[in-house]
């Protein structure tokens, strides 16, 4: 008789924000991973909350054994966790944006020595949207490619990562994308890709109703990412 694998043990770096916050609530839902440790910016007002230990970032390098980081923070937060997990072997999934390019050679470097992923948008539909923009934009030589995507009103950056992620797929595919951008009430996030050419179009489309999804990707791919070998890894393989 075999016993269930051990959970992965998890640090959940940049705890006290939207996404931390998230993280926390749906990893307590899972049998397959277990937060050991929550870091955030500033001193925490509890010690420990629903049995997960809370730290402070200047105290990262004491912060108990873990298989993998997760870091949704600040790209000035960003070095010290990058180089936590490069000491103890540890995993890395990350979504932290606005990384200088410095912090992106690092990344580079680092997955000599790890298995990380870093990525702009934790949606496991918008991972196999990247896949289908891909083989349309190689199938379809000669299309147009247009890439729409609509967020809320105070989203002030544009085109959004996940455009430009998904243009970079259109591509590696051989389209030369086209972006719009629109900012209205409180949409979580549509991106609309499409291919057209004379008397037909294709429109690839996903929709994102709840900020949740972004959490459960994450999730999904720290349960999957530790034991790997080193490298960079895309949400998409993480999949099968």
């Amino acid at each position: 008789m075999t016993s269930d694998p051990a959970p992965v043990r998890i640090l959940i770096h940049g705890a006290s924000g939207r996404m931390g916050q998230a993280l926390l609530r749906l990893a307590a839902e899972r049998d397959d991973v277990v937060v050991v440790a929550a870091v955030q910016r500033s001193q925490p007002a509890q010690r420990v909350v629903d049995g997960v230990p809370h730290f402070a970032a200047s105290e990262l390098p004491g912060a108990p054994e873990f298989d993998v980081a997760i870091d949704f923070s600040l790209p000035e937060g960003f070095d010290p966790v990058l180089a936590l997990c490069e000491q103890r072997g540890a995993a890395l999934v990350s979504g932290t944006t606005g990384l200088e390019p410095e912090q992106r050679e690092a990344l580079d470097a680092a997955a000599q020595k790890i298995p990380l992923l870093w990525a702009a948008n934790f949606s496991l539909g918008v991972a196999i949207l990247g896949e289908l923009v891909e083989r349309a934009a190689a199938a379809l030589p000669g299309w147009d490619c247009d890439i729409v995507e609509s967020h809320h009103v105070h989203k002030k950056d544009a085109p959004s990562g996940t455009a430009l992620a998904l243009g970079a797929c259109a591509e590696h595919g051989g389209a030369s994308p086209r972006y719009a951008s629109l900012r209205a009430g409180d949409i979580v996030g549509e991106h609309l890709v499409q291919f057209a050419t004379q008397g037909e179009r294709i429109e690839l489309v996903h929709r994102a109703t709840n900020r949740d999804i972004f959490a459960r990707g994450a999730l999904h791919a720290a349960s999957r990412l530790p034991g790997r070998a080193p490298g960079r890894y895309r949400l998409r393989d993480l999949l099968s």
